[in-house]
């Protein structure tokens, strides 16, 4: 008993009963058979029968959160499934939730907004304040907030609270603004990977197969558990069946200010228009009226994000007006040549107008001025409001102004000028 004494405390092992006990951590309720069985590029997977008792090195230490146990082996990190803290849990937050626990991982999720009563719903763990989900010690923190408050809520996030190898993901439009502000704000060992989904609740509601993912490893160590967990992560968007598409930040924002915020701005501008559906709608009248539905859904704190986060957007934004300028001038530049032909130059339309029988409600009717406007056609005569230019020179508006007359006959002045103009309309309408 003496020596049994002598034996220091933690290789005493406890009476345990002849039933099978499985210590489970309370925080954690994984579930292997959700997780992903097909392997990829991003998953290395190779479940394995665990102990049913941990051994004395996991029991807990003071300093550590009492309501879960310390994380488990590096070597076999890569059996668990991983813990997601989504900071952000509004409708993007929700939209991307789901597919992580389609695909095994556990959720944890915090925002300004309460939304325990939907987590309890989908089997996700909701905190109030993200200071008790980060007592959770998760692997990944994906931040899913707007652009403009991003940077609030990382300087909120207590880091001290957090593993040394956590991974810190972004789903933002923009791409080099979150990676600058990680590379500012996160401690050194932490990881970063900056992500941008190419789609949304609404693009992506009937699947993600064949959507573009948009990833770049900012700050990953290599052959380390942290490299490991940021496979599991992206896989969760492969076995989701997206196109992966690895992409370094600065050619991220290039293109979507030539895409993305190009489709947003059209749409903007389409939606002030108020369009309608009608009866008749072609094909690419209905595009434009998606394009502005799923745009407009958008609030406009995204779309002003693009715009003042991109350093492209700018341009792409004047470029746009040059365009449209371009179009205009086009258009009215053509219209001018054409009235000009007309009214200056009396050069007649291409073709010129073919007068017929005027259709009535009763029967067709050929007016009896047809054949003289056919006869004038045959003379090349100008179809146009205005009279010929030989005719105009008749006219006293067109004419020479008449010499100055005496002021003591004046009576007879203007005899003269009312016979000039009964003159000349009799002259300008005979013929």
């Amino acid at each position: 008993m003496a020596a049994l004494l002598q034996q220091p405390s933690h290789f005493i092992k406890p009476e345990i009963s002849n039933a099978t006990h499985q210590v489970i951590p309370t925080s954690t309720n994984y579930s292997s058979s959700l997780f992903p069985s097909k392997p990829t590029k991003f998953t290395k997977i190779a479940l394995k029968s665990s102990s049913p008792f941990r051994p004395p090195s996991q029991i807990c230490n003071a300093h550590m959160p009492t309501n879960r146990f310390p994380d488990p082996d590096p070597a076999q990190a890569h059996d668990l499934p991983l813990r997601i803290a989504i900071v952000g849990f509004g409708n993007f937050g929700q939209f991307i939730a789901k597919a992580i626990r389609r695909q095994g991982h556990q959720v944890l999720a915090t925002s300004r907004s309460d939304y325990s009563d939907y987590c309890a719903q989908h089997g996700i763990r909701f905190f109030r304040n993200v200071d008790e989900m980060c007592d959770e010690r998760p692997d990944v923190v994906l931040v899913c907030s707007s652009i403009l408050s991003t940077e609030t809520v990382l300087r909120g996030i207590p880091m001290h609270k957090l593993s040394p190898d956590t991974i810190f993901a972004d789903v933002l439009s923009v791409k080099q603004f979150p990676r600058n502000l990680l590379l500012e704000v996160l401690p050194p060992g932490f990881g970063i990977v900056c992500t941008h989904p190419m789609f949304g609740p609404e693009s992506g509601k009937n699947g993600w197969s064949g959507l573009p993912f948009v990833y770049d490893k900012v700050r990953i160590a290599e052959n380390t558990s942290q490299a490991r967990k940021c496979e599991q992560f992206l896989s969760v968007f492969e076995q989701e069946g997206c196109r992966m598409v690895e992409m370094s930040c600065e050619e991220h924002d290039r293109h979507a200010a030539g895409s993305q915020f190009i489709t947003h701005t059209i749409g903007r501008v389409l939606s002030h228009l108020d369009l309608e559906s009608t009866p008749i709608n072609t094909k690419g009248y209905e595009t434009l009226l998606q394009l502005t539905e799923n745009t407009v859904s958008d609030s406009f704190d995204l779309y002003y994000g693009l715009f003042m986060y991109n350093v492209n957007a700018t341009e792409q934004i004047e470029n746009l007006d040059r365009a449209f300028e371009a179009v205009k001038q086009k258009l009215f530049g053509r219209l001018h040549d054409l009235l000009r032909k007309q009214i200056v130059e009396r050069v007649p339309l291409q073709g010129g107008p073919q007068m017929g029988p005027v259709r009535t409600k009763h029967a067709d009717v050929a007016p009896s001025y047809v054949p003289s406007i056919e006869k004038a056609s045959k003379a090349n005569a100008a179809p146009s409001f205005l009279p010929d230019s030989e005719k105009m020179k008749a006219l006293t508006s067109f004419a020479m102004p008449p010499p100055p007359q005496d002021s003591n006959n004046d009576e007879s002045a203007s005899q003269s000028k009312e016979e000039s103009r009964k003159a000349n309309r009799d002259t300008l309408w005979s013929q």
